[in-house]
């Protein structure tokens, strides 16, 4: 692979009508390289023309999109998991109290986002919680700017965060109160270190810092480790021409270990808990039964603006300068797009498909950006450049309301459950007893007090025994999500061992039926309830049982 001498951007004449006359005025200028003129340049077009303006209506524009959404619904499931698990992580420092084992089952840390989440909740609820992201989000689209406009220039900037703010992915990750969205934020912080270094001989601290932030998005997230190799390649491509060779490698090298060692020392810190969790999670993670067309059409339906994009960006490169490191580093951003719908297309699942992709999406927003700079660029200079800049705004139309569509699709997918925690919550404020539940997260999370008495409540997935620890649960083979074994649920309500039973015959239908059967033989066992649950497709029935002991 040849990594020589990138091609300078083509100086352009200056005009009096421009999209964005600062970018005509970044002339020839590699990473970390600037001249007196172009600081001149720089300052004069600023006069005219204020560059932080784009980003702010960038900005205030997927905020407000994505505001729309924060009480668009009641909390999903993995909302209230994280959420709830936060709290007792509180009280678990501060109190001692004790944890369920969270790390062997959970897909991130729980030491990280949850606790941070918690505390937005108990600021201000779930509507807090996801402002959260929201801010995770913004984040994420300041960094993208910065790295685009340090590589290509403003205009090449203001399109490909246009682009991806905009997304309904983005939009739906920034109404969404789980570690996703800090963990895109992470690692877009981890590339804008790496962009950041640009041509300096010794880049370490850079590089210390980068890989420190990439690690805690890896423990953030453990899928984000997805994305590891593209920022480290990403340090790489950045040191050529400059300081090239083997510095550049260097820096690669040393952003590896660095996120290596700190992965594994958390591991080891972490225990068997943590391994298994990461294991069990995300490594061997039990594939699903979608198939892979499923998968990439799904992923394209989201991206496909993107993609397309950035495509077109590295096949301007190849034809422009081909082999040049600008070619590479862009064929390595658009790359970044395939990584996990091709995982998840090899695994045959979707699940949390619309809040994996988004991250890859970001990385191609930069390939995106720069050929939409491209195309501006190739207009004759003065009035034409200037309508072609206004029609690429105006296309922009597009993305807006299909994001839109898309992020209130995403937002509101999951049934209402307001109806059903109100009377649950009524029936658990007099029972003291055992609960099995379908889903309990939802129901621990919004009942505060008796949520955080997580040893009495069992889920269709995994019996809690009276020592608060883990029985009944699904096989190796059946994954962490997997439904509990149908015989243990038998002999546990055989005995009355739950004094409340609450089934929505959705997520583990087949063991539902057959619990709902076993309750059907133990005359002990009576219907009490039955409760509907959200609007449309997103609807279902709760049945609740109540154990009523001899007199």
């Amino acid at each position: 692979m040849d990594l020589g001498p990138a091609t300078q951007r083509s100086a352009e004449p200056s005009t009096a009508v421009t999209a964005f006359p600062e970018a005509e005025s970044a002339a020839a200028r590699l990473p970390g390289e600037t001249t007196a003129a172009s600081h001149r340049v720089t300052r004069s077009a600023r006069l005219r023309f204020p560059g932080s303006w784009p980003l702010a209506v960038v900005l205030t524009a997927q905020a407000l999109l994505s505001l729309r959404l924060v009480r668009a619904d009641t909390a999903f499931e993995d909302e209230s998991t994280y959420l709830w698990a936060g709290h007792l992580e509180w009280a678990h420092l501060l109190h001692g109290t004790p944890l369920p084992p969270f790390p062997s089952y959970f897909s991130g840390s729980p030491v990280i986002y949850p606790p941070l989440g918690a505390l937005a909740d108990s600021v201000g609820g779930l509507t807090a919680a996801r402002i959260l992201s929201l801010v995770f989000m913004l984040g994420a689209t300041v960094t993208l700017w910065s790295i685009t406009n340090r590589l290509h220039g403003q205009r090449a900037a203001f399109f490909a965060t246009a682009l991806f703010a905009v997304l309904g992915l983005t939009l739906h990750l920034g109404s969404f109160a789980t570690y996703d969205a800090m963990s895109v934020f992470l690692v877009a912080l981890a590339a804008w270190l790496v962009v950041r270094a640009g041509d300096r001989q010794d880049a370490t601290v850079w590089m210390l810092a980068a890989g420190v932030t990439l690690a805690v998005a890896n423990a953030t997230s453990y899928s984000s480790a997805l994305f590891d190799p593209i920022v480290i390649l990403l340090a790489l491509t950045v040191a050529f021409p400059k300081p090239g060779g083997k510095l550049a490698a260097g820096r690669a090298l040393a952003l590896l270990a660095i996120v290596a060692l700190l992965v594994t020392l958390g591991l080891l810190i972490g225990g068997s808990r943590y391994i298994h969790g990461v294991k069990s999670t995300t490594l061997d993670r039990v594939g699903g039964t979608d198939t892979m067309h499923s998968v990439l059409a799904s992923s394209w339906s989201w991206t496909a603006v993107i993609v397309v994009a950035a495509l077109g960006g590295v096949i301007v490169s190849w034809v422009s300068q081909p082999r040049r490191a600008q070619t590479w580093q862009l064929t390595l951003l658009a790359a970044a797009a395939l990584l996990v719908p091709i995982d998840q297309a090899s695994r045959h699942t979707t699940a949390s498909l619309n809040k994996h992709v988004d991250l890859g999406a970001w990385f191609a927003a930069i390939a995106a950006g720069y050929v939409v700079d491209k195309f501006i660029a190739a207009a004759p200079a003065g009035n034409m450049r200037a309508i072609t800049g206004g029609a690429c705004v105006i296309a922009l139309s597009f993305p807006v309301s299909l994001g839109a569509d898309q992020s209130q699709v995403f937002s509101t997918s999951w049934p209402d459950s307001s109806a059903f925690t109100a009377i649950l919550g009524g029936l658990v404020d007099h029972d003291t007893g055992r609960l099995l539940v379908e889903d309990p997260s939802i129901a621990e999370y919004y009942l505060h007090v008796e949520g955080s008495q997580w040893q009495r409540w069992s889920s269709t997935r995994n019996i809690i025994s009276p020592l608060g620890t883990p029985t009944g649960g699904p096989s190796d083979k059946a994954g962490v999500v997997g439904a509990g074994n149908a015989g243990t649920f038998a002999m546990y309500i055989k005995i009355g061992y739950f004094s409340l039973v609450a089934l929505s015959f959705s997520d583990t239908e087949s063991l539902d039926q057959s619990i709902n059967a076993d309750l059907g033989r133990n005359h002990r066992y009576h219907i009490i309830q039955i409760v509907p649950y959200g609007v449309g497709a997103a609807s279902g029935t709760y049945k609740i049982w109540r154990y009523e002991p001899p007199s």
